[in-house]
């Protein structure tokens, strides 16, 4: 066997100074590459952003039910904002007006998407966290950087979880943001809840059709007379048959449940370039971590 050596030898303490030399010019270098790419981080961020912007036209986006006549429609997101459309509801449970064959519903006024509005109070503080992390703060502390690309990390996944959606995001609890009556023209009666979300970067739309917990043990109260007589279409089950819920100040059942849904190609754009940047940002925070000897438990991952 053979070894080599360092000639002249090196002393402990020699030894041990070189390795830190060698350690700072390393942390040094991934430093400023990570300075660069910070630059192209804050670039897809824009992109980001720019999905999400107010353009005209907007995106026209169809909300029809797939294998029946209940919803039929589109709708107008410009921004975070869906500034008009026009549904068509065919359900056992809501009769329509006189002469017309369907419940119209007419977008009158523009409704707010909390979902992207968040979405894009998120973005924007992500271009915040690398401005300042660029230009306020110190780029050759490795401390100082690591403690950025966390909060970096924290504030992208939280933005992909806003365009995931569900209850825990803003505007998910459908009791607590359902569609103003004066959304639509005509106002749309007490008993229907209308509400628009975003799940997996699409669009969802929840029709629901609503008995007040007061009203239930009334006889008839609701029905019509075909339904009285058992001639009209059953209503389907539904995942929420039996729940009570707190809508505006009062308990209800939901009677009738539809889901609707329509992709948002813009917004699956966003969702693939956040699921690119977190990728990017969790690389460079394992090989900082590697070069500063961080744990995973002292960097919060």
């Amino acid at each position: 066997m053979s070894s080599a050596a360092v000639w002249p030898p090196l002393s402990d303490e020699d030894l041990k100074r070189e390795i830190e030399d060698t350690q700072r010019c390393e942390l040094e270098w991934l430093l400023n590459e990570i300075q660069g790419s910070l630059a192209s981080l804050k670039s897809g961020l824009e992109e980001c952003v720019a999905l999400l912007a107010p353009k005209e036209p907007g995106s026209t986006l169809a909300l029809s039910s797939v294998r029946s006549e209940s919803v039929k429609g589109f709708v107008t997101r410009v921004g975070t904002r869906i500034v008009k459309g026009d549904i068509a509801l065919r359900l056992p449970t809501l009769p329509p007006p006189r002469s017309l064959p369907s419940y119209p519903l007419h977008i009158e006024n523009p409704l707010s998407l909390p979902q992207l509005s968040n979405l894009l109070t998120l973005l924007n503080q992500s271009l915040d966290i690398i401005d300042i992390s660029t230009w306020t703060g110190d780029p050759q502390n490795g401390s100082f950087i690591a403690g950025q690309l966390r909060l970096l990390a924290d504030t992208i996944d939280e933005a992909r979880q806003t365009l995931k959606g569900g209850e825990d995001t803003a505007g998910g609890k459908w009791w607590e943001d359902s569609s103003a009556e004066d959304t639509f023209l005509p106002p749309h009666p007490p008993t229907l809840s209308t509400h628009l979300s975003i799940l997996d970067a699409a669009l969802v739309l929840h029709i629901r059709t609503l008995l007040y917990h007061h009203e239930e043990n009334t006889s008839i109260s609701g029905l019509s007379l075909r339904q009285r007589l058992g001639l009209a279409p059953k209503i389907p089950d539904h995942d929420e048959t039996e729940q009570l819920f707190q809508y505006k100040g009062q308990e209800v059942k939901v009677r009738e449940k539809v889901r609707v849904e329509s992709q948002d190609p813009a917004l699956m754009a966003v969702m693939a370039k956040l699921s690119a940047l977190g990728h990017g940002v969790a690389v460079w925070r394992h090989s900082l971590a590697i070069v500063m000897g961080i744990t995973d438990e002292e960097d919060g991952s």
